[in-house]
């Protein structure tokens, strides 16, 4: 046969992953291992793609095979799809190689009509039964028309609201059979009210049209979002998993739970996990009902209980990593339907990792792979001040979903997030529990708090993912979101309220309590020295600041690659002297007011080359266009005039004429020191004085100050502002009676650079990539426009990201290898970095070790982030 697109689950294993997508693998492992999984099958990634491909329509040749599927599942199971007698009800779910929780679609008890639910409870006439069909059968409908039909899951939520208040019931199990039997009328009704037909009856249209929205979900926004921020390729695709239904919620000896055998928050050794009696696993991750702890598990199902604790060690010693399961007990019967390599926080990575090393799971270099490098972000977050924190009294208090502390306004809809965050207002989402159509404004929020909801809810498990403080399940709030107000211990609290959240231990605050930087923990220092061990790219920061770079050397930068000297121009007292400069009419009066800085950045220099204590720092020659600096409010351009002794007009005059039409290419960079070759004289005597003074000050340090020259698109640019410096530096290091050494080199963020980096590598002793600039000028985008239409282009799937968040490797990844191959042959000694912000992006320099850099340089917070994808590139090439 052509194309196999359907895998039963005892046909494949782990290692197919990319296939099977990560469900199947896992399904069809623990089918292999003996685990008790309902035996059904599931559709390739590939027939994903194919389904694109052929314009969003399945194949006869694929439903052909899945029809072959159905019948040997019916084989296996023995009962018929559509049967009356013995009706086979089946669940269709998503499946991706990568975990993407919640962001795809789930269709439960597929294989329900009016005539099935007649047979089946004809043929148990127990009550309790009765209810358990029409409960299946109403969640069926509202399921299907949710997901497959793309009807609002409110109009399903409001009718059985009003059920409940009618029959005065407080939850969805409170409700009869014959509540459930009219429930399920009326959502009949309410689909063809929003739709103009009936629901569908026969069973192998349900099938196909719901594989059909599960391929579907892998464009929706929620994913397509969830994607990019993940790095997960379009172009992978979703697998389908079709499987028997299993009953959690046919009576009161099923439920239905989801575990880990790991805290997902701490990393602590013990099973960590949720139970619902009498329902089925949506209960559970939507956080409808808040759902018991898993212990109590053991005193309502003894025997199901020591199974799965049995089920537990095997996955764990079998996967050797914290697994997150989800498992059906169907009359006391237990069924294993999901495993994986649990979601973690950054905290709890480090511990597992660091467990799993001494427990013999696994070498060093598998725990520094096992470890996602952006997730370091969130340990070195803010926690709420110990000493404000004592002194405040918790108002509420709901479960620690996901760590970290968060103060902000309120805010109760995922669209106010995002306009209130825009605005610069910090928030925190509220809500009565949050759903995938939430992710743009959970990720404007510092934090999020729901109603409901466990530790396994979207919320969660969501926040968890993107480092974002997360309280759920405070049952204690009335909530009410229609009028954006809520109650918590007597108070109303409206939009705009200020509160505070406590990740870790769950505890609500009322107002605002103050937060401090995270200090970083042992198990992260102990991770952090096997990343040191194995990497051999070097790690460098970009700081302006010595406490920039204070706080780089303590997360463990070797030095500074990237200071924008432009920085130090913008404080009152030094702005003043630098818009004398820009006004001035001769090169004496430039001298003249350039003088009254240069002893100001000279101190800035000194105070950088201490914090650094000998490690290298790269100083960058002013970069911006002069028109950055001139002053724009009525009031500054006459205290300019006056103080220049020139009238308001002619002040005006000079403003104007520093005009540019595309300011990014226009007056900037080394082309300033061509135009006015003071400002590169002032600047290397501030670098080479500073450099001497603390060389004095501390014979022991190498200080060797790395001058850079920006913007460079032709070798004899960088020749003629060479000069300058080379003239000046020896003047005064020969002055000074010192035997310091320096080096200039160049920025590279032309793409003439790159092409010619052969000519320019003769006279330069280093090439630091500007990926920002570069990216800028490869592709022609306007950096500060492009996010005005890059939004379309991921639409229509021309980006999978933001080429300046993540390295265009195709691209400016060309010119970048085209650099160093040309520029390292014919300068032995010339050493190449990078810095801009893809310096921190964990792909982007996993591509500089591939291509040979020498060192990366970003953000200071960003440095543990840059040390940890550093080992995994070198660990992985090995």
């Amino acid at each position: 046969m052509a194309n196999k697109w359907v895998y039963m689950f005892s046909e494949g294993d782990m290692t197919m992953r990319n296939l099977l997508g990560g469900k199947g693998a896992n399904l069809a492992e623990m089918t292999s291992i003996g685990l008790p999984v309902p035996q059904g099958f599931t559709i390739t990634t590939e027939a994903c793609t194919q389904y694109y491909e052929d314009g969003r329509k399945i194949s006869d040749e694929i439903m052909a095979q899945v029809m072959d599927g159905v019948k040997k599942m019916e084989e296996i199971n023995g009962k018929k799809f559509g049967d009356l007698n013995n009706p086979l009800l089946v669940s269709v779910r998503s499946g991706a190689r990568a975990s993407m929780p919640g962001m795809m679609d789930t269709i439960l008890n597929l294989g329900l009509n009016d005539d099935v639910v007649a047979a089946m409870i004809k043929g148990n006439p127990d009550p309790a039964f009765e209810r358990f069909v029409y409960d299946s059968y109403r969640r069926f409908i509202q399921m299907f028309s949710d997901v497959v039909m793309e009807v609002g899951k409110k109009y399903f939520e409001q009718l059985i609201d009003k059920m409940k208040e009618e029959k005065g019931v407080k939850f969805d199990v409170d409700l009869t059979a014959a509540d459930l039997k009219t429930l399920a009328e009326q959502f009949k009704d309410e689909y063809k009210k929003q739709l103009g037909t009936d629901f569908p009856s026969d069973p192998v249209e349900q099938l196909k049209l719901a594989i059909e929205a599960v391929f579907r979900s892998w464009d929706n926004p929620r994913a397509n979002v969830y994607r990019r921020d993940n790095d997960i390729p379009y172009s992978w695709g979703t697998a389908v998993n079709v499987m028997p239904m299993v009953f959690g919620n046919l009576n009161n000896e099923s439920g239905t739970g989801v575990a880990f055998t790991r805290d997902p928050a701490t990393g602590e050794k013990k099973l960590m996990g949720e139970f619902l009696i009498n329902a089925q696993g949506e209960d559970v991750v939507a956080g409808v009902r808040t759902p018991m702890p898993i212990t109590q598990m053991e005193q309502e199902f003894p025997e199901a209980y020591h199974e799965f604790i049995k089920v537990c060690e095997t996955l764990e010693n079998h996967y050797h990593d914290m697994q997150d399961m989800e498992f059906t007990v169907e009359n006391k019967k237990l069924y294993m339907l999901q495993c994986r390599n649990g979601k973690r926080t950054a905290q709890a990575a480090l511990q597992i990792a660091c467990d799993l090393v001494d427990e013999g799971h696994k070498t060093e270099e598998e725990a520094v792979l096992m470890i996602d490098p952006r997730n370091l972000d969130t340990l070195l977050h803010p926690q709420f001040d110990a000493k404000a924190l004592k002194a405040a009294t918790p108002m509420g208090k709901g479960l620690g979903a996901s760590p970290g502390a968060a103060c902000g306004k309120v805010v109760f809809t995922a669209d106010d997030a995002e306009a209130w965050n825009a605005k610069g207002e910090k928030v925190i989402l509220v809500r009565l529990e949050t759903s995938p159509e939430d992710i743009t404004g959970m990720k404007a929020s510092q934090g999020i708090l729901t109603v409901r909801g466990g530790m396994t809810s979207h919320a969660a498990v969501v926040a968890r993912g993107m480092g974002t403080c997360c309280v759920s399940g405070c049952g204690d709030i009335k909530m009410d979101e229609e009028n954006k107000k809520f109650e918590l211990a007597g108070k109303t609290f409206h939009e705009g309220d200020y509160i505070s959240i406590d990740g870790s231990t769950g505890n609500i605050y009322d107002g605002i309590i103050p937060t401090v930087d995270a200090s970083i923990a042992g198990t992260f220092g102990r991770v952090m020295s096997w990343a040191d061990k194995y990497r051999t790219l070097k790690v460098r920061t970009n700081a302006d600041t010595p406490t920039d770079a204070k706080k780089a050397r303590e997360l463990g930068a070797e030095g500074i690659g990237l200071c924008r000297t432009e920085h130090m121009f913008f404080e009152a007292d030094r702005i003043a002297a630098f818009r004398e400069m820009i006004c001035s009419d001769t090169v004496e009066e430039r001298k003249a007011a350039l003088a009254k800085i240069e002893p100001m950045q000279q101190g800035d220099f000194e105070a950088l080359y201490e914090a650094l204590e000998g490690n290298p720092v790269t100083i960058r020659f002013l970069d911006p266009p002069l028109h950055e600096f001139v002053p724009t409010e009525e009031e500054d351009i006459k205290k300019l005039a006056d103080a220049q002794g020139k009238t308001v007009d002619q002040i005006k005059a000079i403003i104007a004429s520093l005009h540019e039409f595309n300011p990014m290419m226009g007056h900037r960079g080394c082309r300033l020191a061509v135009t006015y070759p003071e400002i590169a004289e002032m600047q290397t005597k501030a670098i080479i004085k500073a450099a001497i003074n603390v060389k004095k000050n501390h014979p022991d340090w190498t200080v060797k100050p790395e001058i850079m020259i920006p913007l460079i698109g032709d070798v004899k640019e960088l020749k003629f502002v060479k000069k300058v410096v080379v003239e000046t530096a020896d003047a005064e290091i020969a002055a000074a009676g010192s035997d310091l050494s320096y080096e200039v080199g160049t920025m590279i963020e032309i793409p003439r650079a790159a092409l010619t980096a052969d000519e320019i590598a003769k006279e330069a002793d280093f090439f630091c990539f500007g990926t920002n600039d570069l990216t800028q000028m490869t592709y022609g985008f306007s950096r500060d426009d492009a996010g005005k239409f890059l939004g379309a282009y991921y639409d229509a799937k021309i980006f999978e990201s933001d080429p300046f968040a993540k390295l265009d490797q195709t691209g400016v990844g060309k010119l970048m290898k085209m650099a160093i191959d040309l520029g390292k042959p014919v300068n032995s000694k010339l050493h190449c970095g990078i810095c801009g912000e893809h310096g921190g992006d964990p792909t982007s320099v996993e591509f500089c070790h591939e291509i040979g850099l020498d060192y990366v340089s970003c953000s200071p917070f960003r440095v543990p982030i840059a040390r940890l994808a550093a080992a995994q590139a070198a660990i992985k090439s090995k």
